[in-house]
């Protein structure tokens, strides 16, 4: 057979091959950034002021899998180019090592450099590097000029290891230090099977996993990842410690990053927000001493405006009730987070997002961490022992409790045209 007939049979077979495994890609991990906040706030930020001649090694658990992924770095609150000397990627190993033919060269345009640019993104190439579901990966970053970390994300749940000089092709790191939170490393994408998509959970510092075990991966969305993994979906977090919904200081407030944080997620099918519960807890705290209480209908305002956005973009969002928090950090240097008075605004923001109907779906957080002898304290089996944050038995609890099946139905109006609104499903 000539080549001008073979031609078109491989074309064909070409065509026949791509429509029998398409894929997409989805996020399959993430790190909401935040902007640096200055000595004047009760908590330290925990990480470098600036990097120069040194390199950074995230270690992260994927969610869903694929054959190749894509590297996210964010200079959203940079007031210079981000510059990056090199990166390379591997499977992890124990600790800080990679595993041993694994590591990729990550490139930008087709060049081991790049820039970003002030408010900016920096999506690498794809690279050629098969991970499976909850594989984890070993990120390391080379930052060869003065590079001032004005773009990070807060919290000890995962732990970076940081060296002197270009270390992207290092083994293992046994000189590094270490470091508390993420810097610039926004997120991992996969090219996965076309069915592929993924859940974006929203919160603050529950979401975020303080009070669980460092570096082991035991937040809930951890935990949910596990469950959906089969499913082929993938679980992003959007968790920012100190977030709130109408608030700034720890995190822009969940209305501006929503855009950014949930909708700009690739493949993302899915929201979970459980969020508020600094809405009501920081004014009058140490966190926040001369803020104004919070009602609950500034609150519920704040989450239809979410919902609004959601289905403007065909996302289904689901409402997790606010956990309680009798007692939280009472005998600490943060203590007024909780009153009388804020509970009942928690009570009554629960009472909407259950029985309002205007969610897609509920998850009653409340009622899984609640203990039925007391129920505006945390059970004591679940309390990381700060009456706020679960402990690793509590996460465990959260995400075993989220019916799956409430995740992933298509997104649909919750108002009839006679204007009564329809009961979430649960």
């Amino acid at each position: 057979m000539s080549p001008l007939r073979i031609l078109p049979v491989l074309f064909m077979l070409c065509v026949q091959a791509a429509a029998a495994s398409p894929t997409r890609w989805v996020a399959s991990w993430g790190a909401s950034p935040q902007a640096r906040w200055d000595d004047s706030f009760i908590l330290p930020v925990g990480v470098p002021a600036s990097f120069e001649q040194q390199s950074v090694r995230d270690v992260v658990r994927l969610s869903v899998g694929g054959r190749r992924l894509r590297i996210v770095l964010s200079n959203r609150y940079g007031a210079t180019p981000l510059q990056v000397g090199q990166m390379r990627v591997g499977l992890a190993g124990e600790g800080a090592a990679v595993v041993a033919g694994s590591r990729r060269a990550v490139t930008f345009g087709g060049s081991v450099h790049a820039s970003a640019a002030p408010g900016a993104v920096l999506v690498s190439d794809p690279v050629d590097l098969p991970a499976g579901a909850l594989a984890r990966l070993a990120i390391t970053t080379y930052y060869p000029a003065p590079t001032p970390v004005s773009t990070f994300h807060w919290g000890a749940q995962q732990t970076p290891y940081l060296v002197r000089g270009n270390a992207t092709a290092a083994a293992d790191l046994p000189a590094a230090t270490r470091f508390a939170g993420r810097a610039f490393l926004n997120a991992v994408l996969v090219e996965a099977p076309a069915a592929a998509r993924s859940v974006v959970v929203l919160g603050d510092s529950i979401t975020d996993g303080n009070g669980s075990s460092p570096d082991q991966d035991r937040r809930w969305t951890d935990v949910l990842a596990q469950r959906l993994a089969p499913a082929g979906v993938g679980v992003v977090n959007a968790g920012i410690s100190g977030a709130r919904l109408l608030g700034d200081r720890m995190g822009a407030n969940a209305l501006a990053r929503f855009g950014q944080d949930v909708l700009a997620q690739p493949g993302v099918a899915s929201v979970i927000v459980m969020m508020g519960i600094n809405d009501i807890g920081w004014p009058g705290s140490p966190f926040a001493p001369h803020d104004a209480a919070m009602s609950a209908e500034q609150v519920i305002s704040a989450l239809r405006q979410l919902i609004a956005r959601a289905r403007a973009h065909n996302v289904r969002i689901v409402g997790a009730t606010l956990i309680p928090f009798e007692g939280a950090l009472a005998g600490t240097p943060f203590e007024g987070h909780y009153s009388p008075a804020k509970e009942a605004v928690r009570e009554r923001v629960n009472r909407w997002i259950v029985s309002g109907g205007e969610f897609d779906a509920v998850f009653d957080a409340d009622a899984v961490l609640r203990d039925p002898a007391r129920p505006t304290r945390m059970r004591a089996e679940y309390d990381s022992g700060d009456h706020l944050h679960p402990g690793d038995a509590g996460y465990r609890a959260l995400a075993h409790a989220l019916d799956l099946s409430e995740l992933m139905e298509k997104s649909e109006r919750r108002t009839e045209p006679d204007g009564a609104r329809r009961r979430p499903r649960r």
